[in-house]
């Protein structure tokens, strides 16, 4: 049989930068050196549980394993239930952290890696079919599930993000990531982790996820730069009042993007905001300019149908959402499966449903949440909780006249302070299921 094909850890040349960490660049060349040394210190295990807050870190472990054969798994969820189950399941895997952290399985303490670049070294293949890494979907609609992502369908991803996104070599000049996502969650791994290794971007180390924060890494990050978020924290930081500097571009994913925040922030940023729609068990797979229409344009040599996705390397993937294929190759969402909701013989999305919530003056967050019994229970009735400071609920619901069915207008709609979404901005059914317990109990 002939070798299975190998693809290269980075498709770089040697004095291009990977990552700033401060005003200090670290080099493709410094990076693989000090990769080469973290991996010869790494434990003989089949898995690694990379913990590491520090972006840097993340990626410098994410290599090592790598390069020993190991697979990374990506845990976005520190607690300590859902260590546990991940060390129950992987007798074999230990940990990876750059802080202190209280974990039921061996801990390799991570702090600085030094080690003089080779100036000859080869560049390491890594084989395109190796299972890279192990992605968990976030809960938000029942157990994280894990889904093995092959080294070839990473590096391919990247190719067609730095395609679609202009972040190849003869695009520009060198492009810096700011990201205010973890490096742990499958978006913040392709764009901050997969993108550095493969097209001609450096990834920012240290943690931003504070306005201040951002602004400063903004202010700090010479050449292109591209600011790496979500809808929830994009929110956060234009209500803050501050423009950050000169941005190529920001782009969001995890959850929609209303149409309003996105012109509030092309207008008063002077910057276009793009979006990435994926998935974890698929990972990115298409993007739009969120102003231009709610059309989708998927990435390249990705196939679309209703149900499914053919993704390179990872072939056919089913689609939690339902899609509707257009003429021009490009595709609308029309919400995911799980989240239509009957009532009185009608049909309504949840999803659709938070939109037109977020899209009311004032609201500031709020979700749609369905009973249990909501199709066999004939005075059952849809809950909104909403975020919205000095609105009441009577304003939300007036505001929602016109806009919802009256069927599906929310009975009642409870004024919270916040939700309890996680650092991406997801609900798990968890959280809503404790919201629904709480409504309950205060009614």
């Amino acid at each position: 049989m002939p070798p299975e094909p190998a693809l290269p850890l980075l498709a770089r040349a040697p004095d291009e930068v990977v990552c700033r960490r401060g005003t200090r660049p670290v080099t493709c060349a410094q990076f693989l050196a000090e990769a080469a040394a973290l991996a010869a210190r790494l434990p003989e295990r089949g898995h690694a549980m990379n913990l590491c807050g520090d972006r840097y870190r993340t990626l410098l472990a994410f290599a090592a394993a790598l390069l020993r054969g190991q697979v990374t798994l990506l845990c976005a969820d520190r607690s300590p239930h859902r260590l546990r189950a991940l060390a129950g399941r992987y007798p074999d895997a230990y940990a990876i952290a750059d802080q202190e952290i209280e974990a039921p399985l061996p801990v390799l303490r991570l702090e600085e890696v030094s080690a003089a670049p080779a100036g000859d070294a080869a560049m390491p293949a890594i084989p395109a079919g190796r299972i890279a890494a192990i992605a968990f979907t976030s809960g938000s609609t029942g157990e994280p599930t894990a889904h093995a992502k092959p080294w070839g369908a990473l590096v391919t991803a990247a190719e067609a993000a730095a395609e679609r996104f202009r972040l190849r070599a003869q695009d520009g000049p060198p492009t810096t990531l700011i990201a205010t996502v973890p490096p742990q969650h499958m978006y913040g791994f392709e764009t901050t982790i997969m993108l550095p290794l493969q097209a001609a971007v450096a990834c920012l180390a240290g943690e931003t996820f504070y306005p201040t924060d951002v602004f400063e890494a903004v202010a700090s990050a010479p050449g292109r730069r591209i600011l790496v978020t979500t809808p929830l924290q994009l929110r956060a930081l234009f209500a803050a009042g501050q423009a950050p500097p000169a941005l190529e571009a920001v782009i969001s994913a995890t959850a929609p993007l209303s149409a309003s925040l996105a012109g509030s922030v092309e207008q008063g940023w002077g910057v276009p905001v793009l979006e990435i729609y994926g998935a974890t068990e698929a990972g990115s797979i298409a993007s739009r300019r969120t102003t231009e229409g709610d059309a989708w344009l998927p990435y390249r040599g990705t196939e679309l149908r209703r149900g499914a996705v053919t993704v390179p390397g990872l072939g056919e993937i089913p689609l939690a959402d339902a899609v509707e294929p257009l003429a021009d190759g490009r595709f609308r969402l029309l919400g995911r499966r799980s989240d239509v909701v009957k009532l009185g013989g009608r049909r309504a999305s949840l999803a659709e449903l938070n939109r037109l919530l977020a899209e009311v003056e004032g609201v500031e967050d709020g979700v749609f949440v369905a009973p249990e019994d909501l199709e066999s229970n004939p005075a059952a009735r849809l809950t909104a909780y909403v975020v919205a400071p000095g609105r009441s609920a009577e304003d939300i619901l007036a505001a929602l006249r016109g806009r919802v069915d009256p069927i599906f207008l929310p009975r009642p709609v409870v004024m919270v302070q916040a939700l309890p979404r996680d650092r991406l901005g997801k609900l798990a059914r968890s959280a809503l299921a404790e919201l629904r317990r709480a409504g309950a109990e205060g009614m």
